[in-house]
């Protein structure tokens, strides 16, 4: 049952932004170090992608898994647990002695942080019944401020000889930290007591009834699937793709790209609940998809490195307001629509990145970046056709 409309204590929401902040660190992580660990275990891009989609598969199992759980067992022990599996899975990459190890702690690692995703998107979308623009706007920024913390920090250090080992050791003991919090801050159960079908009419889910996900709610994960696959193609990627330019200002860029993602969603939770959800997040979509091909496209360093930079500016807002979109359709159901969400979003991605990889030692990497921009204009039709459906403004559900 969802939890009534009211304030939480503030602990929980921060302890839910610093949740995300660490999501968003784990990450950029590999992809920040990419040409370091290829080099440890002497891969090519093809065979680097392999882990992509192994972390993205398991991305995406931990999603559904913990949306579907916190209903049943509440979300306390749901998100200690996918801190704990994160912390493993982290732990064990730096350890891998072969690059068959490290695969298989992709396991682990995929499956914590994609819980940990839902969770916290579920959470916020239960703490903050109203003005729920403003609010998964700031959970973004929060998952913002550590993607782009984690190459500004990684790329010096990994530069100047500091072993990514230890990056991804130092990184699983902080999630353990997360873990010891988690148990002690109070926050929403999340669980679903009874048959909520009525006050969620045709939303699928254990026990509800329906066998499918209602359309406005499919669309919906398209749109998100569509732009998580384009913004995750280019993190993935982005520092290969400027491999003429030092590895300080390849990393650079990729902190910029999603500096740019912060200053969007910071602004967006100003505004965001003054507009239709669903025009806002389109329109930012479409921006995103110019810029983005822009960048990919000049043929000066400088000049794209920016236009990556503006692109995560307009992109900023897509992801958060598509969560809202959702939580404003079925405001009863909120650990399901974020586990459902979240679970098509790295669904999205499973297989591009590795695409990707494939397609740059044979048509090269700026072709393959080229599929992200298509990708934005698919997310921004999908998002079209949501609004065909009715959706409301940001006065629906709150």
């Amino acid at each position: 049952m969802a939890a009534p409309a009211r304030s939480w204590p503030t602990a929980t929401g921060i302890l839910g932004g610093f949740a995300y902040l660490l999501v968003g660190w784990c990450g950029i992580l590999v992809p920040a170090m990419v040409r370091s660990i290829e080099a440890s275990h002497q891969l090519t891009d093809a065979e680097f992608g392999v882990y992509y989609l192994a972390f993205g598969v398991t991305y995406a199992a931990g999603s559904l898994a913990g949306g579907v759980a916190t209903e049943r067992l509440g979300r306390r022990p749901v998100l200690v647990l996918a801190a704990g599996l994160l912390a493993a899975g982290l732990v064990a990459l730096a350890l891998a002695p072969s690059w068959g190890v490290f695969l298989l702690a992709a396991v682990p690692a995929g499956l914590g942080i994609g819980a940990l995703d839902g969770g916290a998107n579920g959470l916020f979308l239960d703490v903050f019944r109203s003005g729920r623009g403003r609010a998964l706007n700031l959970l973004h920024l929060c998952f913002s401020l550590g993607a782009l913390s984690a190459p500004l920090v990684i790329g010096p250090l990994v530069e100047a000889g500091f072993p990514w080992q230890c990056v991804l050791a130092g990184t699983g003991l902080g999630v353990l930290g997360l873990g010891a919090l988690l148990l002690a801050v109070e926050m929403p159960d999340g669980r679903r007591e009874g048959d909520s079908t009525a006050a969620a009419p045709g939303l699928g889910g254990p026990g509800s009834g329906h066998s499918r996900i209602p359309w406005p709610l499919a669309l919906a994960c398209v749109a998100i699937a569509c732009y998580i696959a384009s913004e995750v193609g280019v993190t993935d990627w982005l520092v290969r793709f400027l491999e003429p330019a030092p590895l300080s200002v390849a990393t650079t860029a990729l902190a910029l790209y999603w500096a740019g993602m912060a200053v969007g969603r910071l602004g967006s939770a100003r505004v965001a609940d003054r507009f239709d959800h669903v025009r806002f997040a389109t329109a930012a979509a479409l921006a995103m998809s110019v810029a983005l091909a822009g960048a990919i496209l000049v043929p000066s360093v400088p000049a794209s490195v920016g236009l990556f930079a503006l692109a995560g500016l307009a992109a900023g807002p897509v992801a958060p307001m598509i969560m809202v979109v959702g939580g404003d359709r079925y405001p009863d159901r909120s650990a399901a629509v974020g586990g459902y969400l979240t679970t098509a979003a790295v669904a999205g991605t499973i297989g591009f990145p590795t695409l990707m990889g494939l397609l740059s030692v044979t048509v090269g990497l700026q072709a393959a970046m080229l599929g992200t921009v298509a990708l934005g204009m698919a997310s921004a039709g999908a998002l079209m056709l949501v609004g065909d459906t009715g959706q409301g403004t940001g006065s629906v559900g709150s």
